[in-house]
């Protein structure tokens, strides 16, 4: 696949390049490449980044960080299967558990959310950082709500991170799920108040509170372009007249849009 010209492969992190040190230079500077176009990607095109990767991957399948990459990319475009075995190999390899959240996410994913629950349940889950730990309670809050527990992933949300007033990159996200965890069993006036808390913590704006928050106010957004288009149809017909025009303009309404 090709390579921007300012693509140098000097962009990865220095642990990552002091792993690819195994491989002949050239070789070593080709799969870093890719694995800054899979980087850059991933959000924006998840499908670009997984093709990327699967060259990455067919030049150093024994590095672990491509193994790691790959797995990102599969998990972004709904591999889950093979996602798992990315990152399941990585693992092996690295012998860390940074990596367990993401692979009990993908047990949901695969529609296995009791695998999911029973990896949140492991000796693994200590040894994870707080960011991690965050993330697995995220991931069984999910496998509650897939297994139709709603009550007991609003439970499984409750903890000192929650409460906390402090910011970290990950409490906006775990404001939002609860919130949500807390519409779903009915509890409006609540899941309105965490959506807002929730808000006031997503200073990179990672989630759509606002937009959760204006349905729940009964707040409609209308495209101003849209509007234009239409106001602009409108006249144009009005100029010719004639009641087949105003049937004309309804037939072309269609669903209000989330």
């Amino acid at each position: 696949m090709p390579i921007p010209e300012d693509v140098t492969g000097e962009e990865i992190d220095k642990d990552v390049r002091q792993e690819l040190l195994s491989l002949p230079k050239t070789l070593a500077e080709d799969v870093a490449k890719n694995l800054v176009m899979v980087a850059k990607l991933l959000d924006e095109d998840p499908e670009k980044a997984y093709g990327y990767s699967r060259v990455a991957l067919r030049l150093a399948s024994r590095v672990a960080a491509v193994r790691e990459a790959a797995g990102f990319a599969a998990y972004a475009v709904g591999k889950y299967s093979e996602a798992l075995a990315e990152f399941r190999a990585a693992r092996r390899m690295t012998g860390s558990v940074e990596l367990w959240p993401v692979m009990a996410d993908c047990e949901r994913g695969l529609g296995r959310p009791e695998k999911a629950l029973a990896m949140a349940g492991e000796p693994e889950v200590h040894k994870l950082d707080k960011a991690g730990q965050v993330e697995m309670r995220l991931v069984a809050a999910g496998a509650r709500r897939d297994m139709g527990q709603a009550d007991a992933a609003v439970v499984t949300l409750q903890s000192p991170e929650l409460a906390s007033s402090a910011v970290h990159p990950w409490t906006a996200r775990m404001r939002y799920a609860y919130a949500d965890a807390l519409l779903e069993v009915g509890r409006e006036e609540d899941a309105r108040e965490w959506f807002a808390r929730a808000l006031e913590a997503d200073q990179g704006g990672t989630t759509d509170a606002s937009d959760r928050l204006a349905a729940l106010d009964g707040v409609e957004f209308t495209d101003a372009l849209e509007e234009s288009d239409e106001s602009a149809d409108g006249a144009d017909g009005g100029s010719d007249g004639g009641s087949d025009d105003s049937e004309g303009a309804r037939d072309d309404e269609g669903p209000a849009q989330d």
